[in-house]
């Protein structure tokens, strides 16, 4: 019974989360693609967002395809969880509060052969775009006055499918295959407020329906009390299989449409971990994307005004025992930071992250609730500063679904 309750839990998360439409409220993601999600499953977002070297049984880790061969081999993982947010933005006029939130993944992992070879299913997002910005402005001499309006709504959702094997006691590889799809509408208006002007309206959509592929692999070696990890991930650029509307009006409409003007970039990254006894993580990533590289709008990133992206994360994880019969001693407790540029020229200042987050295993049922803090800062106050702080609630559901009971 409990089973089928998790499995109809999760149907009905996915569902929810393919009409979801609300990951973020930033003006930032006005640009490009919007606010880019890393797909870091919740225990690992506590830790700063590390991903590339950590394989563990307790978390699924799509961000890293050569992990899931980490997974208990009797065991059947679900990955629930969803968010709530809080983010104020200050310039030179004023500042401004906006809540958010949303489903944030559904994934689940099983293995399919012994210990060498496992699976990964879910639902991810890509991108979310979610603004609304008004300016009053005038001419010069203050001749006339008019209101700019800025509105954007949607996002690029993606399911995967993902294989891992390991080839040697101490090698893992693995990939990941995902459909990509999605809106992301954009509109701008302009209004004058004296009378004999007429409105004018831009309203842009960027239709997505795509694929795309990611490579991993991992490198791992335990002696005595220590272990340590080191993993790599690599993406292709490619084209992005993509459709844009754009309706512009004044006194007559005109629809130009514009097809496969764009590109994924070229993404790899590496990490590393180091673990004790079972009690004590510590991870490092770092991630490069070439969106500088890559064509969006028919022209090279740099000259549409992207450019290549780097990520660096610290992570670290404690628990006292993970074998004590006292509770408190069994939890996760974890903390991280992390540091990137936004990939948008115009932006100059660095995107910094703290985080932290609890591990709450639940006795009996193989499960972990996980519970993550995140602190975001970025901009600046002379063009526009952005503080978000964010909590994320995940379920880890392990079920022992291949274990077979003798008579």
């Amino acid at each position: 019974m409990i089973k089928r309750i998790y499995i109809g839990l999760a149907a009905l998360l996915m569902t929810l989360g393919l009409s979801a439409q609300n990951m973020t409220s930033s003006p930032y993601s006005r640009y490009a693609y919007g606010d880019l999600n890393e797909n870091v499953p919740t225990a690992y977002r506590a830790m700063g967002g590390v991903s590339f070297g950590l394989r563990n049984n307790r978390a699924i880790n799509p961000a890293q395809p050569a992990s899931y061969t980490a997974c208990d081999t009797l065991t059947f993982m679900f990955d629930i969880a969803a968010s709530a947010g809080w983010s104020k933005y200050q310039d030179a006029s004023g500042h401004r509060n906006k809540p958010n939130g949303n489903l944030e993944y559904v994934t689940m992992q099983f293995p399919l052969y012994k210990r060498w070879i496992a699976m990964s299913l879910g639902l991810l997002p890509y991108s979310s775009v979610g603004y609304n910005i008004s300016l009053d402005n005038s001419t010069a001499g203050d001749a006339y006055h008019y209101t700019t309006d800025y509105y954007g709504r949607g996002n690029i959702s993606q399911v995967y499918g993902g294989l891992s094997f390991n080839i040697l006691n101490w090698v893992a590889v693995g990939a990941n295959v995902y459909y990509m799809w999605g809106d992301l509408n954009h509109m701008r208006s302009l209004t004058f407020a004296e009378t004999g002007f007429n409105p004018t309206l831009q309203y842009e959509v960027l239709r997505v329906s795509n694929l795309r592929a990611r490579l991993g692999a991992q490198f791992f070696h335990t002696w005595g009390d220590h272990t340590v990890n080191v993993g790599a991930i690599f993406e292709s650029r490619m084209k992005l299989h993509s459709q844009m509307l754009i309706l512009e009006t004044q006194t007559a409409d005109s629809i130009p449409i514009i097809e496969g003007a764009w590109q994924l970039p070229f993404v790899y990254g590496a990490g590393v971990s180091y673990n004790w006894q079972n009690r004590v993580t510590v991870a490092l990533d770092f991630e490069r994307q070439l969106m500088g590289d890559a064509r969006y709008n028919g022209l090279p990133g740099r000259a549409s005004g992207l450019r290549n992206k780097n990520r660096f994360a610290l992570g670290f994880e404690y628990r006292h025992n993970p074998l004590s019969r006292k509770y408190g001693e069994r939890m996760l407790f974890r903390v991280g930071a992390a540091m990137q540029d936004e990939y948008l020229l115009a932006i100059k200042a660095k995107h910094y992250t703290a985080t932290a987050g609890i591990g709450f295993p639940i006795p009996m049922l193989g499960t972990v609730l996980n519970t993550t803090f995140e602190y975001h800062h970025r901009g600046q106050k002379s063009t526009l500063e952005e503080h978000s702080f964010r909590f994320i609630l995940g379920l880890s559901i392990g079920e022992n679904w291949f274990f077979k009971r003798k008579l």
